[in-house]
C-alpha cells in the first residue's frame, strides 16, 4: 500500500460529505483523525457527525473510531473490534513500526501522503523525500498518539515518574468536567481538532522546511570526516542549530558504517563550539563516548586548567558535551576524548 497516489480520491463532492465519529468523551486520536481527513479536498467542507447510531454512522461519507469496522474499501477506519491488531508493518511490510494503530494511525497509513502533500502544496514529482517526511512524522508524532490511545506503554515494570503534559493528556483535559451542567462535548472536540491539528502542522513544516536541508550538511560532514580526523571517528557541522542526530544515524546505516563516528563538534547559535556524544540510538540518553570524567562539572579557567586545552567553556555534570570558544579548542576536547577512551 505504500505506493497509493498522491491524488488519490475518496469521495468528489466537496460540500456535502460527512465524516462520522463517536459522541461523548473524545480523545486524541478521533480529534486527529478527523483534522486529518479535512486537510483533504474531498473532505475540507465536510460536516463532523458526532453519534454511536449506526443508522447515521451510515449516512457518512467516512467514519473514524466508531462503527466496529475496519474496511479501506468502505472508508471505516475503526480499531476497538477485538479482531482488529492491524499496525504500520502489518498493513505494509517495509515500515518499521509495530505499534497498534489507533483511528489517527489507520487515516494516516491511507491518506498521510496526500495530507502532507495537500499541507505543503507538494507539485514535485519527489517521492523520496516525501515518503520521508511521512516516516519522520509518523514516528515522531502519530505513533504516540496511537500508542496511548492503545494503552501501550514505553517501558517496562513501573514508570520513575508520569508525563502529563503530552498531546493525548492535552485533549483528554479538553472533556467537560464530570461536574459541569449543560456538558458540551462537541466544543471541547473543536477545541481538539484545533489542538491536535495545529501540533500536527507544526511537525509537518519541521521536517520540510528544517529536518529535511540538514540532511545534505550532514552527509557532507559525514563524507569529510577524515578531513578532521584521520580515523573518521569525529564530525565537524559548521552550522549552528543543525538538528544532526537521526540523519547521522540513517546515514550511517546507509553507508555501513554504523557506530564510526563517536563525536560531532559544531558552532552554537553565539559562535562558539561544542564538542558532543553521538548517542547510540535516536532518543537515547547514552553516548558512544563520554567527555573524560575529570573534566565533568568544571568550567572556564578551572576546566582549561585541568584539560590544559586553551579557551574550555563547560562539560556537563553526565560528560555528554562540552563547550569551547574556538574550533581548535572543541577538536582538542574532541581529540583529548578519544585518546582517553583508547580510541
Amino acid at each position: 500500500m505504500s505506493g497509493e497516489p498522491l491524488t488519490k480520491k475518496v469521495h468528489q463532492e466537496e460540500d456535502s460529505s460527512k465524516i462520522g465519529t463517536h459522541n461523548g468523551t473524545f480523545h486524541c486520536d478521533d480529534a486527529l483523525a478527523c483534522f486529518l481527513l479535512k486537510q483533504l479536498p474531498q473532505y475540507r467542507n465536510a460536516e463532523i457527525v458526532r453519534t454511536r447510531n449506526q443508522e447515521l454512522l451510515a449516512t457518512c461519507d467516512v467514519v473514524v473510531d466508531v462503527g466496529g469496522v475496519y474496511d479501506p474499501s468502505k472508508n471505516r477506519y475503526d480499531h476497538h473490534q477485538r479482531t482488529f491488531n492491524e499496525t504500520m508493518n502489518s498493513l505494509d511490510s517495509s515500515k518499521k513500526w509495530t505499534t497498534k494503530l489507533s483511528s489517527a494511525g489507520l487515516v494516516y497509513f491511507h491518506f498521510g501522503r496526500d495530507i502532507i502533500a495537500e499541507v505543503l502544496n507538494w507539485n514535485s514529482d519527489d517521492k523520496k523525500n516525501l515518503e520521508k517526511i511521512y516516516d519522520k512524522v509518523y514516528e515522531n508524532f502519530i505513533e504516540e498518539v496511537d500508542a496511548i490511545d492503545n494503552g501501550i506503554h514505553t517501558h517496562d515494570g513501573e514508570p520513575r515518574y508520569r508525563i502529563s503534559t503530552n498531546l493525548s493528556s492535552r485533549v483528554a483535559h479538553l472533556n467537560p468536567s464530570w461536574n459541569t451542567p449543560n456538558q458540551d462535548f462537541d466544543a471541547g472536540f473543536d477545541k481538539a481538532m484545533k489542538l491536535t491539528g495545529e501540533e500536527f502542522l507544526e511537525r509537518v513544516h519541521f521536517y520540510y522546511n528544517t529536518w529535511m536541508p540538514a540532511r545534505n550538511l550532514v552527509l557532507s560532514a559525514v563524507n569529510a570526516r577524515i578531513k578532521v580526523d584521520n580515523m573518521g571517528s569525529i564530525m565537524e557541522l559548521n552550522q549552528g542549530g543543525c538538528p544532526w542526530k537521526d540523519h547521522l544515524l540513517d546515514i550511517e546505516k546507509e553507508l555501513g558504517i554504523e557506530g564510526d563516528v563517536k563525536l560531532v563538534i559544531y558552532t552554537d547559535q553565539e559562535g562558539s563550539w561544542r564538542v558532543q556524544g553521538v548517542p547510540p540510538v535516536l532518543g537515547s540518553f547514552e553516548c558512544r563516548v563520554y567527555l573524560p570524567e575529570k573534566w565533568r562539572g568544571l568550567r572556564d579557567d578551572k576546566l582549561s586548567e585541568e584539560s590544559a586545552i586553551k579557551g574550555c567553556v563547560f562539560v556537563h555534570s553526565s560528560g555528554f558535551i562540552g563547550g569551547n570558544k574556538t574550533r581548535e579548542g572543541a577538536l582538542e576536547m574532541a581529540m583529548h576524548t578519544l585518546k582517553a577512551h583508547s580510541l
